[in-house]
């Protein structure tokens, strides 16, 4: 790959001769959790790759071994209006739908992928991930809805195992194993290999006529968009009315027990 992008956080790579570009969400060190630098580095990569028409189709993954990405970086404070009736969520335009983007994207997960790492996962195409990723959702364990990441999950799978993952919070985690039983996951590979594998994928599909691609694209989408659509209008209030004030969630978090079930 060559690079061709990126800032603090997010690392662009394009190769020319394949149409495939790869997004590295790159903060190992915070488990590639998501700052308001990022999100709005994602959000201008997306909408950048609308115009480019040498990317084809997108890989989007995370640095290191432990994980994809672990959602919202738990350090960013986001001041919130008064009023029940208007919420500002700085994920709700990291996703390449959010930004008008119908190029297909594959997501490579390798590691933890939870919470807010559902806004990147729900928006794409399609999942490849290794023996060793782990998929959760830890919100109501800290007192806080699971709204959008579980509308977008529930584009995915099937309801009782939305349901299960959302409310069972930081005790349980999904393996990769289960993701792709149950349909969220498209193809295992062995550890370290995903990143691989969704290039692979990525690369057959970028050498097909881009319209037509595009157009499927689309079509897929249509197929659940109303539903999707509906939903998410509700989420910001679901959010409000049933969200902890910052530093009960901040208690529950730091003082969150070790140890969950992987199933």
């Amino acid at each position: 790959m060559s690079g061709d992008g990126g800032g603090d956080g997010l690392v662009i790579g394009v190769d020319k001769d394949t149409g495939v570009a790869v997004l590295t969400l790159d903060r190992p060190e915070k488990l590639n959790a998501i700052d308001l630098g990022m999100a709005a580095e994602l959000a201008d990569a997306w909408r950048e790759f609308r115009f480019d028409d040498t990317v084809r189709a997108i890989v989007v993954t995370g640095a290191g071994t432990r994980a994809f990405c672990t959602g919202i970086d738990r350090d960013v404070v986001v001041p919130q209006p008064g009023s029940p009736y208007m919420v500002d969520d700085p994920l709700v335009a990291i996703g390449p739908k959010a930004n008008d983007l119908w190029k297909p994207v594959i997501a490579a997960v390798n590691g933890m992928a939870c919470g807010g790492a559902f806004y990147l996962l729900g928006e794409a195409e399609f999942v490849v991930a290794d023996e060793a990723a782990t998929f959760f959702d830890p919100h109501t364990t800290y007192g806080m809805v699971s709204a959008y990441e579980s509308i977008y999950m529930a584009q995915r799978m099937p309801f009782g195992e939305v349901a299960r993952m959302a409310l069972m919070g930081t005790a349980e985690r999904v393996s990769a194993r289960r993701a792709y039983e149950v349909g969220l996951v498209s193809e295992l590979t062995a550890d370290g290999e995903a990143l691989e594998a969704a290039v692979d994928c990525a690369a057959v599909i970028a050498s097909y006529p881009a319209s037509a691609v595009q157009g499927t694209v689309r079509a897929l989408w249509l197929a659940k968009e109303a539903a999707r659509a509906q939903a998410l209008t509700h989420a910001p209030q679901l959010v409000s009315l049933g969200n902890l004030p910052g530093e009960r969630q901040r208690g529950l978090f730091t003082g969150r027990r070790p140890g969950f079930r992987l199933r």
